[in-house]
């Protein structure tokens, strides 16, 4: 471990690995946790887990093809998620059903293919995460699309907020819910495929999907829940990132754990808080 912390400081590691990935990781986990939000309070926290299955196999196919990974899994992504919206919103084939048909193929898909093409071990990293080894560009790209996100969920709030809570409601006082649906899909879609490169296929939803649990254990307010949560994934992430750096664990499950534990020591505050009448 005195090695490790000794890496940890020297300035080489820090400026060409442990920096990039800092920026690159913030910026993903406060669009996960803000999306996250609507995404449980609609019911639609699976999509997240089924869009990085989707995910992975768009990745797959692209390193056998030798193109550009990001530019392949993005639009695919994408439309899945509009795919899936649709199929959600169609009685004829339910929600968790269609998010389970697409990611099962996806996943298999990948699979299939990066093991025929010999390249299973290459691919490995999507699956699992691997942000320390995130490229100068997949940081300025990740910084880049989080930034859009994050300015996109300030500027629709209000809009968001009332799709979240009364979609029909919303739609009655003139609210176009289809369109701001279809906004949230596109950016959920940007926030899986950038949180793959940290988390991995198998992890990303706990991104999105803990942090908010977490929140709700404290907070009543839809802001108090949005902030909270943000909070709480930055700091699970940052804990997480030196637990891994010191103990050479895998990052991604490191926060994961991180994540679970503030979910524990929350719902013990929030039980503790309702016994003491404290709102």
């Amino acid at each position: 471990m005195n090695e490790n912390i000794r890496l940890m400081f020297t300035p080489e590691f820090f400026a060409a690995i442990l920096l990039p990935a800092l920026i690159g990781g913030i910026a993903i986990t406060i669009c996960s946790s803000l999306l996250g939000v609507t995404l449980v309070l609609k019911r639609y926290s699976m999509i997240g887990d089924g869009l990085s299955h989707i995910g992975y196999g768009a990745l797959s196919v692209a390193a056998v093809m030798n193109l550009a990974p990001l530019k392949v899994a993005l639009p695919v992504v994408i439309i899945a998620a509009f795919i899936l919206l649709r199929l959600s919103e169609s009685s004829k084939i339910n929600g968790d059903a269609a998010i389970a048909l697409f990611s099962t193929t996806a996943l298999a898909i990948g699979i299939l293919v990066s093991s025929k093409a010999g390249l299973t071990n290459d691919v490995s990293h999507y699956m699992f995460g691997s942000i320390l080894a995130m490229s100068k560009s997949d940081v300025i790209l990740s910084v880049v699309l989080s930034v859009i996100v994050i300015l996109a969920f300030i500027f629709l709030y209000n809009r968001i907020f009332s799709v979240t809570f009364d979609e029909n409601f919303a739609r009655a006082t003139g609210v176009n819910a289809g369109i701001y649906n279809m906004i949230f899909a596109v950016l959920t879609a940007v926030t899986v495929v950038l949180g793959m490169m940290m988390m991995g296929a198998l992890l990303i939803s706990s991104l999105i999907v803990i942090p908010t649990l977490t929140a709700m254990r404290i907070c009543n307010s839809f802001k108090g829940v949005v902030l909270t949560s943000g909070a709480v994934s930055v700091a699970s992430f940052l804990i997480g990132m030196m637990i891994s750096l010191l103990f050479n664990t895998a990052p991604g499950a490191s926060i994961v754990i991180v994540n679970v534990s503030f979910f524990v020591l929350f719902s013990f505050l929030g039980s503790l808080m309702k016994r003491r009448g404290i709102s």
